[in-house]
């Protein structure tokens, strides 16, 4: 593939641990960019244009992205309100891309292929989703290709796993787990942790995106953004003691109840896919790996750079 000439202004909106990532991958690459948020950013990198903006209206979110070459949809809410607001956040960004003739790219989850009856996924496993939430990113997702195929608004989609990595806390590979792997405290996993996952490292996830911001040859279809071949969360356990010199000391849940910084609401809102763990979940990028012609970061240089920043961080 080839990238494109004129880059222009990119802008991002969601300020959590994808779009923060992503602003600073464009931001390396020499790109102008746009943050957006609705709370606003505390912190950037240098020459990168902050801005507030409240993007679950048209008029909001056309205001956020004005002069938008690309825009990126990192925007995600609260379990609780994704299937009520979610859809509108959709429509106003293309409301948006339309409004400026801005390519929008899209950051997916694999929540609409559902179970996949536990075998490798790929961007052409079927769309089964079970859950309400699934059911609700296939109906936008198939928005999006829509809008591509009836001339709308050039879109590309990438789908990630499960996020790990800096920043990123709201995960199963998160918040509840290095802090406590750090301090010699137990540590949250999910279900059968002898079954192969997939869990994308999010600096990987941030340079896919860009990646499709910067080339036309990606629009118009689903990619899965470069994710590491998977394996059992136990051997990912495995790889976090190795580089801590110690035992872990691991809790696992084997049923969606409140733990460390997951309270009630949030779990029984994850409790329809609470199946990711139950089953095996192998997500396949090489389509992107080859047409991009790159490769994941390695697993134990990306949990390496997880446990260096959650020590950075005081976690």
């Amino acid at each position: 593939m080839t990238p494109s000439t004129d880059h222009g202004l990119h802008v991002v909106l969601g300020a959590g641990p994808a779009g923060t990532t992503l602003v600073e991958e464009l931001a390396s690459r020499g790109e102008r960019v746009r943050h957006v948020s609705r709370s606003g950013i505390a912190t950037s990198p240098p020459g990168v244009e902050t801005a507030r903006g409240d993007v679950s209206t048209p008029d909001g979110a056309v205001a956020a992205t004005e002069g938008a070459s690309v825009v990126y949809h990192a925007v995600n809410v609260d379990y609780h309100r994704q299937v009520r607001t979610m859809p509108a956040i959709a429509e106003a960004v293309l409301t948006a891309a339309r409004t400026h003739d801005a390519k929008l790219v899209v950051l997916d989850t694999l929540y609409p292929y559902g179970t996949a009856d536990g075998g490798h996924i790929t961007e052409r496993t079927p769309w089964s989703a079970t859950s309400e939430k699934g059911r609700m990113r296939a109906d936008l997702d198939r928005r999006y290709l829509r809008a591509h195929t009836d001339g709308e608004v050039r879109v590309a989609l990438g789908r990630s796993a499960d996020f790990f990595g800096p920043r990123v806390l709201n995960s199963t590979l998160g918040g509840a787990f290095f802090p406590a792997a750090l301090r010699g405290e137990p540590a949250m996993a999910l279900g059968d942790i002898s079954l192969t996952h997939s869990y994308s490292f999010i600096a990987d996830t941030a340079r896919g995106l860009a990646e499709l911001g910067v080339r036309d040859d990606g629009d118009g279809r689903v990619w899965h953004l470069p994710t590491a071949p998977a394996v059992s969360t136990r051997r990912v356990h495995r790889i976090v003691e190795e580089l801590l010199g110690r035992p872990l000391h691991v809790e696992v849940l084997d049923r969606p109840v409140a733990f460390g910084p997951f309270d009630e609401r949030f779990m029984a809102e994850y409790a329809e896919l609470f199946y990711q763990h139950r089953i095996p979940q192998n997500m396949v990028s090489r389509d992107f790996e080859e047409a991009f012609s790159t490769s994941p970061t390695p697993l134990p240089k990306a949990l390496a750079a997880t446990i260096a920043w959650y020590r950075d961080a005081g976690q």
